[in-house]
């Protein structure tokens, strides 16, 4: 019988290739089922990918369009302004923070707004989701409960859409960085990057379903022991750190009251005990500036999937023993801060 799990998956820019690799190594697997999905950002990307492949085809249809899916980023980004310099290529580098296009758009994102940039508002990102993401099958499929979550500018607050309504503004609002794209409004709200206030959302997951295994798929790194120095470097471990923040706090919150269950002070009718696990990126991609997360080519798309998909196969070799039995992420470090 195969062992049902939630997934949530974290937004990271191209990283989010590392994840589609992640989740083909779940759905090559039958021993699993997928039961809901949380998603932002680039995990929200995935979730719809997979979803809409799913309900076409079971688990090698979703395989098959998360394929679909990343190779046609990869292709938007063989035209993309930011490419590797001739350097890069002959050492087989794939940061980009000091290539012509890279720079330009640093210092641009730091004077201007894409209101003044981007008038006709364009994003390549709707053309690969209206061309390769059937929206009416991701709305019609009633296998995987779908959660994606982006961030009210009005209030700052987190907004949480379920699949029986998304579109594609949706999905884009979900990934909108407020640096590069103008915000996306939905029946007239304005929405940012959902990563800002729930990267990804754990909540929804909760009491979505009967699922007690919880498995976040996670792509920005937590620690780091270098001190920052440069310029670059502080404002790259500020984003790491803000783009962090709100799943942390979730995950104290989860620690607390699976404490409180422990000691007998909440009672379990009311509070439900998860099993969280977690496949992070921090060994795979430690070589890797943040500058990465905005390179879109082929290859390095190719290289991200390989690297995610060895670790799905490594965590499922590791721990698949414990679904559905017990928990493998230790959230006694996280909430003392010592979790690598």
């Amino acid at each position: 019988m195969p062992v049902p799990v939630n997934l949530a998956l974290q937004g990271g820019g191209a990283h989010g290739a590392f994840t589609w690799g992640v989740l083909d190594s779940i759905l090559a697997d039958e021993r699993i089922v997928i039961r809901a999905i949380s998603g932002a950002s680039a995990g929200a990307m995935n979730a719809v990918a997979l979803v809409e492949g799913y309900a076409d085809g079971g688990r090698e249809g979703a395989r098959r369009q998360l394929r679909q899916f990343w190779e046609r980023i990869g292709d938007q980004g063989r035209f993309s302004p930011i490419q590797r310099n001739l350097f890069d290529l002959l050492f087989g580098r794939w940061n980009i923070e000091e290539t012509p296009g890279y720079l330009w758009w640093e210092w641009m994102s730091q004077i201007t707004s894409p209101y003044e940039t981007n008038p006709l508002d364009l994003n390549p990102l709707r053309d690969v989701l209206t061309e390769t993401i059937d929206f009416k099958k991701v709305r019609g499929c009633s296998e995987i409960q779908l959660f994606i979550n982006a961030t009210d500018v009005h209030t700052g607050r987190i907004a949480v859409f379920e699949h029986k309504d998304l579109t594609p503004a949706h999905v884009l609002a979900s990934a909108c960085l407020p640096k590069l794209f103008r915000a996306v409004e939905i029946k007239g709200v304005p929405y940012w990057d959902g990563g800002y206030t729930g990267n990804p959302a754990l909540f929804p997951l909760f009491y979505a379903n009967d699922c007690g295994d919880l498995v976040i798929v996670q792509l920005n790194r937590v620690v780091r022991k270098q001190l920052p120095t440069s310029a670059r470097a502080i404002e790259n471990r500020l984003n790491e750190i803000t783009f962090n923040a709100s799943l942390l706090g979730e995950l104290r919150a989860i620690a607390f009251v699976q404490k409180l269950l422990d000691e007998g002070r909440v009672s379990e009718d009311r509070y439900r005990r998860l099993r969280l696990h977690r496949i992070d990126a921090d060994q795979a991609l430690h070589d890797l500036q943040p500058s990465s997360k905005a390179n879109t080519g082929p290859d390095f798309i190719a290289w991200l999937f390989e690297r995610g998909a060895k670790a799905g196969k490594h965590w499922l070799a590791q721990h698949f023993d414990a679904l559905g039995v017990r928990e493998t992420l230790d959230l006694d470090a996280i909430v003392k801060g010592s979790a690598d």
